[in-house]
């Protein structure tokens, strides 16, 4: 896979602040599993507690949690559609490889989707959390230093995307709408 420099990505970063800022759209659906595991979905649950059904959140736990269970302000990470078709060189079959469940053409910038934001997303209600989404060592190993580098450098304009949860559960599908509440 190609992976860009950190100049290159710096001038594709206007195509992600062209995103919009009230209603966007879904663009890809993708659950996770097992660990590296990825199946892009026609359709998801998103189901309150647990994020995106079939997800391995619940199972796969953190590490910044004391008892090693799943991070409650992390049941869905969410990236701009722009930023990852960036890092990714433009191939979307990668795009699933940055470890999100969803990718949206919407402002997920700090100035615009602050921690407490809801967003309907297809039929769900889901809210943005103040926990950091940042780029690791995967993030990197697939589509460079640089990408990571990138997608980490800006924690106004979220390049690496967004934690949120469910607060109401429903469904969600590619080209639903994703509207601020």
């Amino acid at each position: 896979m190609t992976h860009l420099s950190t100049a290159d990505l710096k001038a594709g970063a206007a195509r992600v602040h062209a995103s919009p800022s009230e209603q966007g759209t879904v663009e890809l659906v993708v659950r996770r599993p097992d660990v590296d595991g990825r199946e892009v979905l026609d359709e998801g649950e998103l189901v309150v507690g647990q994020g995106l059904a079939g997800d391995n959140y619940v199972a796969r736990g953190s590490r910044e949690t004391d008892d090693g269970s799943a991070h409650p302000e992390a049941q869905l990470n969410i990236m701009n559609a722009h930023a990852v078709d960036l890092v990714a060189a433009g191939d979307k079959d990668k795009w699933s490889l940055a470890g999100d469940q969803l990718f949206v053409d919407f402002n997920l910038s700090l100035a615009n989707a602050p921690a407490g934001t809801r967003l309907r997303v297809g039929t769900a209600v889901i809210e943005v959390t103040a926990k950091p989404h940042n780029g690791c060592a995967k993030f990197a190993k697939r589509f460079g230093v640089d990408a990571a580098k990138w997608a980490n450098s800006s924690t106004e304009e979220r390049y690496r995307g967004i934690n949120a949860v469910v607060v109401e559960a429903g469904i969600v599908r590619p080209g639903d709408a994703v509207v601020k509440l």
